[in-house]
């Protein structure tokens, strides 16, 4: 204990719970003399934990002391502040999450902002996720991670829009290959006048993202935020490149890397459409499994969302995609002013009839493109009925849940109307030359 007698006269700004672990610049000229080495044997289980936690000196090379001394992480100095009580909760939290506790919504909160923080090391992080996935998220954990990823992402300042605008956007994860869905009903609601504020990244799991279809028709993926704006005015759409919104996202993904390797699904998997950083006010998102429709829902409408569903479809027994279909049956539930609906939804309800699941497939970005084409093109035998119509289904039930429409009848009927008069072939012409001239003024 002498050690921290002495480590507490020499660095008083620290306080005493910190006392024994802080370790500042300053430090290095007096290592010899203090012998901090007592301090760190001294150490509780606590301790040791949280200074592994941290990060500090994975380097088998160096001796402990030298690790404390060149990392500097006893100190902490996250944001400008003393930090160590986000290693504490992310250590607390996770003991508490692998007993099968839930977590309260501040405790959820500090825990997504630690796992932002590259000083907290790539195992804590792991343990973390890996505790939380396998106790199971509740909708107050997820609505909390959404919420403080949200804040931490760029703003494109587009507010105006977000009132009056929706996005279209599933997690992904199905493996079930369809053609973009999402996609292309976000482009439909655009022609149709709605804005549409998409936010998605480049496929992980098939092989033709949101991303991906979006560079196909001309759209650039990254351009400056004026230019989103001017997007919006110009097409009623814009696209936010995930990458370029979510720069804390680099600490987390060796973790996420590491996870799915051990094909370990965690919370970021449910994220991405919640946290697009321009905050649309209306969403239509899908779910990867059934089980997340309620719980996401609730999620959706805690973060304050004035209207949308989320759905998830079964094209045959055992499948799963994250959109409506007209193949197998759709479960959904709505939230803001569609709270109050939930349950299977019924095809006839919208006056459309049953498909094949095969009907639905897509393939690659060129084979997503010429069925986008032919679609738009309102060619005969184009693209198979049951697409189409899913198609509409999607476009009806982003229409309700942005208040356009009464029912999905009647928003099917919006949808073909849209399409079938050309008003999605003169869209995408005007997105090409939007982004053509853009190249031009570069």
């Amino acid at each position: 204990m002498a050690g921290s007698v002495i480590l507490s006269v020499v660095l008083p700004k620290f306080s005493k719970a910190d006392t024994e672990c802080a370790v500042v610049s300053t430090v290095s000229a007096l290592r010899a003399s203090l012998r901090l080495r007592v301090v760190v044997r001294a150490m509780n289980k606590r301790k040791r934990q949280r200074f592994i936690l941290s990060g500090v000196g994975r380097n088998s090379d160096l001796s402990l002391f030298e690790k404390i001394i060149d990392s500097e992480l006893l100190a902490c100095r996250l944001e400008g502040h003393l930090s160590y009580r986000y290693v504490d909760n992310l250590l607390e939290s996770t003991e508490k999450l692998e007993r099968g506790l839930d977590l309260a919504r501040a405790e959820a909160e500090d825990c997504a902002r630690s796992l932002g923080f590259e000083h907290i090391s790539e195992d804590g992080k792991i343990q973390f996720l890996r505790a939380l996935a396998q106790k199971g998220e509740t909708a107050e954990e997820v609505s909390a991670f959404a919420r403080v990823f949200r804040g931490l992402a760029i703003d494109p300042e587009l507010s105006d829009f977000a009132e009056r605008g929706i996005d279209v956007c599933g997690t992904g994860g199905d493996g079930f290959g369809t053609f973009n869905i999402s996609t292309t009903v976000a482009f439909v609601l655009a022609s149709a006048g709605v804005p549409v504020l998409k936010h998605g990244n480049r496929s992980i799991t098939s092989q033709c993202g949101s991303a991906d279809l979006m560079e196909a028709v001309g759209i650039q993926l990254i351009v400056d935020l004026p230019t989103h704006r001017k997007a919006l005015e110009a097409l009623n759409f814009t696209f936010f490149f995930a990458p370029a919104f979510h720069p804390v996202f680099k600490a987390i993904m060796p973790a996420r890397k590491a996870l799915a390797a051990e094909g370990q699904k965690t919370i970021f998997n449910l994220l991405g459409p919640m946290i697009n950083p321009a905050r649309p006010k209306h969403q239509l998102m899908g779910v990867f499994a059934r089980r997340w429709v309620d719980p996401i829902a609730e999620a959706m409408g805690a973060l304050g969302l004035k209207g949308g569903m989320v759905v998830h479809g079964e094209p045959i027994a055992g499948a799963a995609i994250d959109e409506l279909s007209c193949a197998g049956i759709n479960h959904y539930r709505g939230f803001g002013r569609l709270a109050e609906q939930s349950g299977l939804l019924e095809l006839s309800s919208a006056g459309l009839t049953q498909c094949t699941p095969e009907e639905l497939k897509g393939g690659s970005v060129d084979a997503n493109r010429a069925l986008l084409d032919a679609f738009a093109e309102n060619a005969p035998g184009g693209i198979p009925k049951g697409l189409r119509e899913s198609i509409y289904l999607n476009v009806a039930a982003a229409f309700l849940s942005i208040g356009k429409v009464a029912s999905l009848s009647e928003g099917v009927e919006r949808a073909a109307e849209t399409v079938e008069g050309g008003a999605l072939l003169d869209w995408l012409k005007r997105v090409k030359g939007f982004y053509a001239a853009l190249e031009e003024s570069a």
